[in-house]
């Protein structure tokens, strides 16, 4: 008979695993809520070697933070294939996916938590807006981006983030329907700015010359013409 030898870990692997612990508590209950003990117990160590990979719980949850923009950064990565429409209901879907599997922390970053008004937090939540906004630049094939055009993409950016957080007060309305009026969302904001600026009247018929008539951007237009009708 063998009895079983617990692996020392190394340094980074330790501290990779209470980010991994960290980030699946925030998960469930806001990162205010939980406490250094908790994430002690649940990595089966003690709660002074907590201390000793992490100076506090500040920067345990930023390194947890980080962790969790970088994946949120990646979730706006979408090939260049086929029409914008889909393309962003595709991005739309690993958004909310992240943000259901993420509700109290995400809802904690957002609206306020341990960590707000740190330059490191501010800094990381710039980082996912910026990765977003020069996502959605190059799927419009666009390096040098008009004023309207970045007001609309980063309107609309903002527009994603306080929709989530609505949704995440009781998920009331069906979220696929939230992903595709998302993606509704930009092509109206793009419309309204086209109606007022000769560049972003170009962008979008550049845009809605490759949509198909069953495609989101399609969808938008038909019931458009339901409404108005």
């Amino acid at each position: 008979m063998t009895t079983g030898v617990r692996r020392r870990m190394g340094v980074e692997e330790r501290r990779q695993q209470l980010i991994g612990v960290a980030l699946e508590l925030f998960s469930r209950r806001s990162p205010d809520e939980v406490s250094i003990d908790e994430i002690a117990s649940a990595a089966g160590i003690s709660r002074p070697l907590v201390y000793h990979y992490f100076p506090g719980k500040l920067s345990l949850y930023e390194a947890a933070l980080k962790r969790a923009s970088d994946d949120l950064a990646d979730r706006f990565v979408e090939a260049h294939e086929g029409p914008l429409g889909a393309r962003l209901l595709r991005v739309m879907r690993r958004y909310f996916d992240f943000v259901d599997d993420h509700g109290p922390g995400f809802s904690a970053l957002m609206r306020g938590g341990p960590a707000v008004g740190s330059s490191t937090t501010n800094a990381l939540i710039d980082s996912v807006r910026q990765a977003a906004y020069e996502q959605i630049l190059s799927h419009l094939g666009v390096e040098e981006p008009p004023a309207r055009l970045e007001l609309v993409i980063r309107s609309w950016i903002s527009l994603a983030e306080s929709t989530a957080l609505i949704w995440l007060d009781g998920r009331r309305i069906p979220r696929a329907e939230l992903e595709t009026q998302l993606v509704h969302d930009f092509a109206a904001l793009a419309a309204v700015s086209a109606a007022y600026d000769d560049e972003m009247t170009a962008v979008l018929r550049r845009v809605l010359k490759d949509e198909p008539g069953d495609g989101p951007f399609g969808d938008l237009a038909a019931r458009l013409i339901a409404l108005a009708s």
